[in-house]
């Protein structure tokens, strides 16, 4: 029998990157609030820069309630489900925004209106025919207020490149209006990132510094980057990283109306006859708990978003929580980030130190910022090369075909190459597709008994084109900076789990195709609010992050405004 709490107005399910933004403008309006995070909180003292400890041994993930239950992976229907050994969340307060790489991307317009858009530039057969993609019900301007309420809030340094109209060379030539510039100035650089951006400039190209939740100089209580690195697996030593750990979080506790309940795991939302939510069950040291409310919100990562819904069956939803119209799971892809290129070069590049976070970046092939007219895709990717070099990682660089993978001429190759290399990040425009969704897995469970989420997904032609296509200009790019020996990785196709999964809870004005409507409630559950990149309904080019985060806080605004009618 479970333990029935005193009740709150909202309860959020994860103080992660979105639920630890959604809390601050929710205490600020005077609600009361009660946040139910699986993982604990963890200090500066917890963040050692170890790359044993974070990037092999994977801590604090492993030891996380997300290590219990990894999706099984699969690329279609016909296939079996296997499961890895690793989960992209991690459960802490604070979440991914702990360990993630902090870079801190708006979408471009074009990203809310692709179907519109490409229809119109090039006619509506451009779209692919199984593709499930549709636009946004809301548009950049829509959340471009939101957008900077969160920079502002974490922290974020950068240069950006048009502010009302005022244009600067430092940021992207590509980027969409805004009201404000950055709260600080951009990362600094490095030999290797202004040697990658004159090899940018002589082919025309436009090079930037991206914008990171990461301090460039001293931003309220919290020191400028130290940039020793380490911290693209682990948090910040010196909590210069922007995490809502640090940032938004312990705000929302100064209020009092904040109540952090960590090592909570949930099990279900609850919901009445009339299929409302009426609160959260978990369950914590052996004990179960119901912590009724008047609004629930779901703020954890893709995977657990979804799940947590089809986990949560009643008389009202049989199929899941808001799930009657058989939405929950669907409309589901996840980054292109694979296919990188490795390139070579005849000198030491320095790149010791430094964070993935500190590098340059080309938009001349992200989005549809270049003529897709003669091209059969849509969509693109951003280019960005970074610092950030470590002893086990560069142990581990590719021979180039010069040497074999172990042995002493090994050895040798490694100890005279290892600060010559480099490896791109390139993330690529993904669509959603019909076969590609998300469901429990019938036949692996977690710890407690519980399904896990099981992935059936692939690349298509699209996508596959899009990597071929970025990976030339990303040869192109080394080349030009003198690379001499470059090594493309293979394209693949099945889509495995990934820190930037998007869908299975999309948002939409029709609800028979989408969970969420345009302020992120659920058309079932109207007093149901569903944070993160699952109410997304593409990836642009870009890390999720930051989007997610605008449209959590655009979520609590609707809210607040419209309390009464939510509620009652």
């Amino acid at each position: 029998m479970a333990v029935e709490l005193q009740k709150t107005s909202v309860v959020v399910i994860g103080l992660g990157a979105v639920g630890g933004v959604a809390v601050l403008p929710l205490v600020n309006a005077g609600i009361k609030v009660v946040g139910l995070e699986a993982g604990s909180w963890l200090t500066t003292r917890d963040f050692a820069p170890d790359e044993l400890r974070n990037n092999i041994r994977d801590w604090p993930q492993s030891v996380s309630k997300a290590k219990q239950e990894i999706p099984t992976v699969r690329p279609d229907e016909n296939s079996v489900a296997t499961q890895g050994s690793g989960h992209p969340m991690m459960n802490a307060v604070g979440g991914t925004s702990l360990h993630y790489w902090a870079q801190s991307w708006r979408l471009s317009p074009w990203d809310f209106q692709m179907v519109s858009e490409t229809t119109r530039r090039y006619g509506v057969e451009r779209i692919p025919k199984d593709s499930t993609v549709e636009d946004w019900p809301i548009s950049y301007t829509d959340l471009e207020p939101y957008y900077e309420l969160v920079e502002y809030a974490i922290g974020v340094s950068g240069y950006a490149g048009n502010v009302k109209g005022k244009l600067n060379k430092l940021g992207s030539k590509f980027e969409a209006v805004r009201a404000r510039d950055y709260p600080m100035p951009g990362l600094r650089g490095s030999g290797f990132t202004d040697m990658m951006s004159e090899a940018a400039k002589s082919l025309g190209w436009h090079p930037f510094q991206a914008p990171a939740a990461i301090n460039s100089e001293v931003y309220g209580q919290r020191p400028g980057c130290f940039y020793h690195g380490f911290c693209d697996r682990g948090g910040c030593h010196v909590s210069a990283k922007g995490s809502t750990a640090v940032t938004t979080i312990p705000e929302a506790v100064k209020t009092g109306l904040l109540t952090v309940t960590t090592h909570a795991r949930v099990l279900k939302i609850e919901n009445d006859a009339n299929g409302r939510a009426t609160g959260v069950t978990y369950i914590k040291g052996g004990q179960t708990f119901f912590q009724p409310a008047d609004v629930v919100l779901l703020a954890s990562h893709t995977y657990e978003n979804t799940r947590l819904l089809l986990l949560s069956k009643s008389e009202e939803f049989p199929n899941g929580l808001a799930n009657n119209a058989g939405q929950v799971g669907r409309h589901y892809f996840s980054h292109h980030q694979g296919a990188p290129v490795f390139a070579l070069f005849p000198k030491n590049l320095n790149n010791w130190y430094g964070l993935p976070a500190q590098g340059v970046a080309i938009d001349e092939w992200a989005d549809d910022n270049f003529d897709h007219s003669d091209l059969d895709f849509i969509g693109g990717g951003n280019l960005w090369v970074h610092t950030d070099r470590k002893p086990i990682a560069a142990a581990k660089m590719n021979t180039f075909g010069k040497a074999p993978t172990w042995g002493s001429r090994w050895k040798a190759f490694i100890m005279e190459n290892a600060d010559r290399s480099n490896v791109s990040y390139i993330q690529k425009t993904t669509l959603p597709y019909d076969t590609n969704y998300l469901d429990l897995d019938p036949d692996v469970k977690d710890s407690i008994g519980l399904p896990v989420i099981r992935i059936t997904a692939r690349y298509r032609e699209n996508e596959l084109k899009i990597a071929a296509f970025t990976q030339d200009r990303m040869e192109e790019w080394y080349r030009a900076a003198g690379a001499t020996d470059i090594v493309r990785a293979g394209l693949g196709s099945t889509m495995g789990t990934s820190t930037h999964a998007y869908g299975g809870t999309r948002m939409g004005d029709n609800s028979a195709n989408n969970v969420t409507n345009r302020f992120g409630f659920a058309h079932e559950v109207t007093n149901l609010g569903i944070l993160g990149a699952s109410v997304m309904g593409t990836s642009g080019a870009r890390n999720p992050t930051l989007t997610a985060q605008a449209l959590a806080w655009r979520t609590i605004d609707h809210l607040i405004a419209h309390w009464d009618s939510i509620v009652t």
